[in-house]
């Protein structure tokens, strides 16, 4: 097949014309009515990508500052908490010392209030062993001599009896 045989590749000036005609008004139709609607849509797409870039950039910004508020705050917070851990320690500590002080001063009002209790019950004892000895030495007294006494001769002898007899023995063991 010949080169100029194929009437696509023939060269034709008034179709050439034409063609060049028809493809500048449908450059000029497309240019006015297409491109500049496309353009457009391209200009709004890039104007909302940048709008996102930058309210992510200050949304990253505020992050950081929230995130920095947030580490502030948690350290005040341990801060806080060490505080607060500090005084219950020296509360709990004086509250500790106050119980032992109130039960050392209960232990030692018990104990004097039971040294109290066996000094009395040992004076008592002592007055009823006088009581009893004076007596007993009344009764021996009177079988030995064989004569009831009269008062003034009771008292006399009963102090001549408990003269005699050692108590301060008794008296010195209820001390200790």
């Amino acid at each position: 097949m010949l080169l100029g045989a194929n009437p696509l590749i023939q060269v034709k000036p008034g179709l050439m014309i034409w063609t060049i005609v028809c493809f500048l008004i449908a450059l000029f139709v497309l240019r006015r009515y297409a491109f500049g609607p496309i353009q457009k849509l391209i200009d709004e797409r890039r104007e909302r990508i940048r709008r996102a870039l930058d309210e992510a950039d200050e949304a990253r910004v505020e992050a950081r500052k929230l995130l920095e508020e947030h580490r502030k705050l948690i350290g005040e917070a341990r801060g806080e908490a060490e505080d607060i851990r500090t005084v219950a320690r020296h509360e709990a500590e004086a509250q500790l010392r106050r119980v032992k002080d109130e039960a050392e001063a209960d232990r030692q009002r018990r104990l004097e209030e039971t040294k109290r209790q066996i000094e009395a019950e040992t004076q008592r004892a002592l007055q009823q062993i006088r009581a009893e000895v004076a007596e007993l030495t009344l009764v021996a007294t009177a079988k030995v001599t064989g004569k009831v006494l009269d008062e003034s001769d009771h008292r006399r002898l009963i102090e001549d009896a408990i003269k005699d007899l050692d108590f301060t023995v008794l008296e010195q063991e209820t001390v200790r």
